[in-house]
This record gives structure tokens, sequence and C-alpha cells, in this order.
């Protein structure tokens, strides 16, 4: 599922970070999630094994249904959580997306005035992904929060050291895949081998139409990934020219 880092020394010094992260918040997640998370970091220092029966802990997870937080899913499941993926029903979804996350158990909720919201920004020429991502995460927070599940996992690349696992009110955001150092190639790995490096969201690519200086966050946060090491440069290469190209 998940492979060791071997002597890749940017991981190593990530996990090794993570792990204090980790320490900050045994206290507030339980023994049994403490102990099943370090030793997947563990895993990934060193290539030690571990019991992945189920550990009696349940996650929810801000599922889009994407590559991310697809993969994610796997791992977590195949650690041993109890993983509920929560799926924020926006507009831009296609029906293909809505099912592939019926698929794999997802619930979903709503998130009032999302489209007026991220409508206003656009007409404002100002970027959606920051103001999206919040609406969203905060619609998923709450779903955890009624439903009394302590720990909120994501798809997150890039939040490592003290954020890749950290308190926030009454909910802990594990960020797994930057919790965990893992790249973007071992995420297309993790969930079968294809990926299309490309956009695939509409109301972005309108932003980009109406207000073509926005590109330049996309490609910000492009690099961003690159400079990290979340991504290869043919990667970066391929995403940037999606953006010029819309």
């Amino acid at each position: 599922m998940i492979k060791p880092v071997g002597d890749e020394f940017v991981k190593r010094y990530r996990l090794e970070y993570n792990l204090e992260a980790l320490e900050r918040v045994r206290g507030e997640i339980g023994e049994e999630a403490y102990s099943r998370l370090k030793a997947l970091i563990e895993y990934r220092l060193s290539g030690k094994d571990f019991d992945r029966s189920p550990v009696g802990v349940k996650m929810a997870l801000a599922f889009s249904a994407g590559s991310d937080s697809t993969a994610a899913l796997k791992i977590l499941r195949w650690a041993g959580f109890e993983v509920v993926p929560v799926t924020v029903r926006l507009p831009q979804m296609n029906e293909a997306v809505v099912e592939r996350a019926e698929r794999l158990g997802a619930v979903f909720v709503e998130v009032p005035g999302y489209l007026e919201v991220i409508t206003a920004q656009m007409e404002k020429g100002a970027p959606i992904c920051g103001k999206c991502h919040s609406m969203v995460m905060a619609a998923v927070e709450g779903y955890a929060k009624e439903n009394g599940i302590k720990i909120l996992a994501s798809g997150d690349l890039l939040s490592s050291g003290l954020i890749s696992i950290y308190e926030t009110e009454e909910i802990i955001i594990l960020n797994l895949p930057a919790f965990l150092a893992l790249d973007k190639a071992e995420i297309i790995e993790i969930i079968g081998g294809r990926y299309d490096l490309k956009f695939g969201c509409p109301i972005l690519w309108e932003t980009f139409r109406k207000a073509p200086s926005v590109k330049r966050f996309a490609m910000q946060r492009i690099l961003r990934e690159l400079r990290a090491r979340a991504i290869t440069p043919e990667m970066a290469e391929a995403l940037i020219l999606d953006v010029l190209s819309r």
C-alpha cells in the first residue's frame, strides 16, 4: 500500500518532524489512534511492519473522490481505521464523481450559500480555491462534531511538520499524505496508476476565463508543491501548461 522512504533525506526529515506533531496531540486522540499513526510513520521510516487489524477508532475524511483523498481513504482503511468519507455536494460535481463517492461509502453534506460566495469571489477577480477549501472543511468539521468524531483527515500533501496533525477547537486535523510525506507519484501508484494531470474544476476554469490574472495563484500553488517535492518538475510543467491553456 505504502512504501518505506529509504534514504530520501527530505522525506525522512519531514516524517521525524511529523512525529513531534503527533506527540502534541497524543492526549487528545487516545492511545489506540496514537499508536497506529506512530506505527504508520515508523513503517515509512524503517519498513517495520505493524498490526493492521481494526483499531476501533473512527475518523471522518474530507472526501472529494479525487486522487489525494482517495489515497488517504485507502491507506487509513488498510491501516485499520474506521473511516467515514464525507463528501460536500458542490454544484460543479459531475455524476461520475458522485457515483464514485457513493461506491466508497461517502455521506454527503451541503454548504449553504456556497455558490453565492464563490460567484462573488469570481466577480471580484479573486482566487476561489482557498475560499472553497475553507467552506468545504467547515462543512466536514461540522459533520464530524455532530457525530462525535474526534479526528478529521484530509488529502493535503503540503501541510508538513506541526500542521500535519494538529488540534483545532474540538477536532484533530490529520493531513494524511503530508503526515506520511507522500508525493504525487506515490499517490498515483496507490490509487491504481492512472491520473490525468489537469485541473478538473469547471468553476475554476470559468474564473480563469473571467479573470485571467487569477491563474497566477494556481501556478503559485503548483510551484509550492514542486518546492516541497510533492510533485516532479514534469508534473509541475504539465499542470502549469493546463492552467495557461484555459
